[in-house]
């Protein structure tokens, strides 16, 4: 539905409003999320970029941080001037970063449980007679034996131990049996 004609009023200048700091607080929120903890932590927003990377010790540009050394010529001698290198006010940064690099990574890729279940049922009552596999009534989509021997492959890759101590329970349930 419209709105009654005169009822919109109309927009005044906000005197008020310190437009400078509006301005660097929307700046500040545009700007993107740093996903580092450790960094997000030790941001400096009154600096630059470089400036921050320098106070934690870490680097701009690797180019720059690590020059190429370039192949002198034998009849002139250079003097390479070195800059002086960079005061680390932060070094926990660092030192917090080589700590989580140096953890061991998650194993990630798992199984799932029904895939799980399924090896086990198979290999149960089937043994390595993969033919029998391919015909039970449990496998429900219909691999083949070959596709059942890579499933059982990626478990025993997967799991290791936990095939091992699956086959040795087997085993042993033979020998009571007989």
């Amino acid at each position: 539905m419209p709105k009654a004609k005169g009822k919109t009023r109309r927009q005044k200048f906000g005197y008020n409003v310190n437009r400078k700091r509006l301005n660097r607080n929307a700046r500040r929120k545009a700007a993107p999320r740093i996903e580092c903890s450790h960094i997000r932590h030790a941001w400096d927003h009154a600096k630059s970029v470089r400036q921050n990377l320098a106070e934690m010790g870490l680097a701009m540009d690797p180019n720059k941080a690590v020059p190429l050394r370039k192949r002198k010529v034998k009849a002139m001698d250079i003097d390479v001037e070195e800059r002086p290198k960079e005061l680390v006010r932060k070094p926990y940064v660092l030192n917090d970063l080589e700590a989580e690099a140096s953890l061991p990574e998650k194993k990630g890729n798992t199984l799932s449980r029904d895939l799980i279940d399924y090896v086990r049922y198979m290999v149960e009552n089937h043994g390595e007679d993969y033919k029998a596999m391919a015909g039970d009534e449990k496998n429900y989509y219909q691999d083949t034996p070959k596709q059942i021997r890579n499933k059982i492959n990626v478990y025993k890759r997967f799991y290791p131990v936990e095939w091992q101590a699956f086959i040795d329970s087997l085993q042993k349930n033979k020998m009571e049996v007989e």
